[in-house]
C-alpha cells in the first residue's frame, strides 16, 4: 500500500552542499537526474522546522465598522508584511484575522513565536478555547461563542505549526508591533474612503 507522499518523492531524490559563503542549498532532481529545483536549506528549530518570530494586529473604525488586519513574519533578515481589511467587522475579526493569514501564509511546517497585544486573541487561544469545544463552543453563560468560525480557522492554522503565543503591550515602542498597526491601518484605508 502506497500513500500520496511517497508516490509525489518517487523518482526525485536531493543532493545537498554547501556554496562559497557557507550557505547550505538542496537540489532537488528527476529521475533522470535533471535538477528541477534548488533551494536553500534553513535552520531547523525544535519542531524539525524554521523559527519564525509574528507580529499581529487589528483595527476597526466605529468597532463594528470598516476594519484592518496587520502582520509581521521575521525570519533572520528575511521578512514579510502582510495586510488586508474588510468593510464592515469587529477589532476581534481583525485580531483574530491578523493571526490566521499569518499562520497560513507559511509554506511548510515550523515553529512560530506569534506576538499580540490583543488579550482577546491570546486568552482565547491559550486558555478559553479547549473549554469552548468541550462546552459545544459555548462561552462559560451558556452564550454561543463569537467568531466561532475564525477560532475554527485559528486553531486549524495554529495546529499545522508549533505556535509560541506571547503578549506584549501596545503602542509602546516595539517596532514590529507598531509595523502590524500601520499594515492593519493600511488594510482598513480602502474600507473607510467608501463608508
Amino acid at each position: 500500500m502506497t500513500n500520496s507522499n511517497s508516490d509525489a518523492a518517487v523518482g526525485e531524490h536531493a543532493r545537498r552542499g554547501k556554496v562559497a559563503g557557507g550557505e547550505a542549498l538542496e537540489a532537488l532532481r528527476d529521475a533522470g537526474g535533471e535538477i528541477v529545483e534548488i533551494k536553500k536549506i534553513l535552520p531547523r528549530g525544535r519542531f524539525g522546522a524554521e523559527r519564525v518570530a509574528i507580529w499581529t494586529d487589528g483595527a476597526c473604525s466605529g468597532n463594528p465598522g470598516p476594519g484592518g488586519w496587520g502582520a509581521v513574519l521575521t525570519f533572520g533578515a528575511q521578512r514579510k508584511e502582510l495586510s488586508g481589511g474588510e468593510p464592515a467587522t469587529t477589532n476581534n475579526r481583525m485580531e483574530l484575522m491578523a493571526a490566521i493569514r499569518a499562520l497560513e501564509s507559511l509554506p511548510r511546517p515550523c515553529e512560530a513565536d506569534v506576538y499580540t497585544d490583543s488579550a482577546y486573541l491570546r486568552g482565547g487561544i491559550t486558555k478559553w478555547l479547549q473549554r469552548w469545544k468541550k462546552n459545544r463552543w459555548k462561552r462559560a453563560d451558556g452564550e454561543p461563542v463569537k467568531n466561532l468560525e475564525l477560532w475554527q480557522r485559528l486553531e486549524a492554522a495554529a495546529a499545522a505549526q508549533k505556535v509560541h503565543w506571547h503578549s506584549i503591550e501596545g503602542h509602546a515602542g516595539d517596532a514590529n508591533n507598531g509595523r502590524a498597526d500601520e499594515l492593519a491601518r493600511q488594510g482598513m484605508r480602502p474600507y473607510l474612503e467608501t463608508s
